[in-house]
């Protein structure tokens, strides 16, 4: 068997091929562009295993040489950090390091997911961006009216929109402002076309997707747009065999600093996906204002470590108890929070 670590670039690709008993045997670069060097370099190799960084670009690559190999592995970049910390670093020991690692059986594995999981998030987060330009450029509208005290709260409306021709404003602003009335319009509209599409994706979705669906929407005060985020997010909630594990891909567990006998507790990782910690810290939000129960644990906690603190902890719980119901199937019930 032989063991080959990629370091994987967007234009070039740099190898090495060890031996179980970790002897180089081979070290060489590629350009990504040419597939058929890349598959007759591996196809001299067999039988081997390979390892690859879980970078932005690492499917196609994947999907090219995994039908040559016995099996590919995807290595956490983050928990690589040996890699990060060598004094000298260059492509090269990069590939070189992996490849020992995956010969002593060490590589930290980052989840894969399906096609249909990447695309899902592909449009989860197409529809984020774009209502982020929204809420961009809505700002910047009232902004330029702040400016002459004309800013309303209806702004947006049929009739704000009427409002807006009318108002008495500077010929370089009225230009801006028709600039940025046309971009919120366009915006909204990839927003719709956004949701028309994900609802066409939902209808297309596997029974177990289905399923989980409609246990999330049990839930009090959850929308599409918190179930889709959760859901493309999350991925296969089998993968996590606590929900430990869970809080800490979401970056909601607080770090921890001990020595000895003294422990402290620091502000939460931030690791994992921002987007998921967004719509379930938004989620916890709707919920302590129109849940009593809900409402409740956030107060208690409140007035214990302050309401930031405690709105990160709310949507912790909140995220324990989705992935409970998806793993047992159950719906949502206030015995269950």
């Amino acid at each position: 068997m032989h063991y080959i670590g990629i370091d994987l670039h967007k234009k070039t690709i740099s190898l090495c091929v060890m031996s179980k008993g970790r002897k180089v045997l081979c070290e060489k670069a590629l350009r990504c562009d040419d597939e058929a060097g890349i598959l007759d370099f591996f196809g001299r190799w067999k039988p081997f295993r390979a390892v690859v960084e879980a970078t932005a670009s690492y499917e196609w690559f994947v999907q090219l040489v995994e039908p040559l190999a016995k099996r590919v592995i995807l290595a956490h970049p983050k928990k690589l950090r040996v890699i990060a910390e060598t004094k000298n670093k260059t492509d090269r020991i990069d590939a070189r390091v992996l490849a020992e690692f995956l010969a002593l059986d060490m590589i930290p594995q980052s989840y894969r997911p399906t096609p249909r999981l990447r695309a899902y998030r592909r449009l989860v987060r197409y529809r984020h961006f774009v209502r982020g330009r929204v809420t961009s450029v809505r700002c910047k509208i009232r902004h330029i009216l702040s400016d002459y005290n004309l800013d309303r709260p209806n702004l947006f409306t049929a009739e704000g929109l009427e409002y807006l021709q009318g108002v008495e404003i500077s010929p370089a602003d009225r230009w801006v402002l028709g600039q940025l009335v046309l971009q919120w319009q366009q915006h909204r509209s990839q927003v719709q076309a956004a949701n028309k599409q994900l609802r066409e994706f939902a209808k297309k979705a596997p029974l177990a997707e289905r399923e989980h669906r409609e246990v999330l929407r049990s839930i009090p005060m959850i929308g599409n747009v918190t179930l889709d985020v959760v859901l493309s997010e999350l991925g296969d909630v089998r993968r996590f065999h606590s929900q430990k594990k869970a809080v800490a891909y979401a970056g909601l567990d607080p770090g921890v600093r001990a020595s000895a006998d003294r422990r402290k507790e620091l502000h939460i990782t931030k690791e994992g996906s921002r987007l998921l910690r967004w719509a379930l810290v938004e989620a916890a939000w709707r919920l302590v204002v129109k849940s009593r129960y809900w409402g409740f644990r956030y107060e208690r906690l409140k007035g214990r470590i302050g309401a930031k603190k405690a709105i990160v902890a709310t949507a912790r719980r909140l995220l324990c108890v989705m992935v409970a119901m998806l793993q047992s199937g159950q719906r949502y019930r206030l015995s269950a929070a």
